[in-house]
């Protein structure tokens, strides 16, 4: 689908670590969520756990384990957007034979259009959730030269 970008495991001390602390605007790599500090600044992981219950079904913030476990949030939040893509891709493909008889072809192409907005919504998410997952885990953002 796309590719991940290069990780290693983070060390309190690592430049990169030191330079987010200092709030040089060091912003995670591409696909990093909006709104979402770089980890090492201050109250980074609430923001990041804020973000992923919106991503979220609604009921998933009454459960005090996800807001204590931010991991498990996330990798959560990563199979639930999986899932969206899933159940999207199926009504993009299935959406002409199954609704052209209730909708007609210009509703037909209405929805397909917007399918394909939702997919580029959804695939974007996903890849922010997914970089969310490994910065929670300790990871770090290594930039390509």
């Amino acid at each position: 689908m796309f590719e991940n970008p290069p990780l290693r495991a983070g060390s309190p001390a690592s430049p990169a670590r030191q330079r987010a602390a200092s709030g040089s605007g060091l912003a995670g790599p591409p696909g990093w969520p909006n709104g979402v500090p770089p980890p090492g600044e201050r109250g980074w992981d609430h923001r990041a756990t804020a973000w992923l219950l919106d991503h979220c079904p609604p009921d998933y913030r009454l459960y005090p384990a996800w807001r204590r476990h931010p991991v498990a949030l996330a990798w959560f939040t990563v199979r639930h957007l999986d899932a969206q893509l899933d159940a999207m891709r199926s009504a993009y493909r299935e959406v002409r034979v199954e609704l052209v008889d209730d909708i007609g072809p210009e509703g037909v192409a209405q929805v397909l259009s917007d399918l394909e907005c939702e997919g580029v919504r959804l695939l974007s998410a996903r890849r922010a959730a997914g970089l969310l997952l490994d910065a929670l885990r300790g990871l770090e953002f290594v930039p390509r030269l």
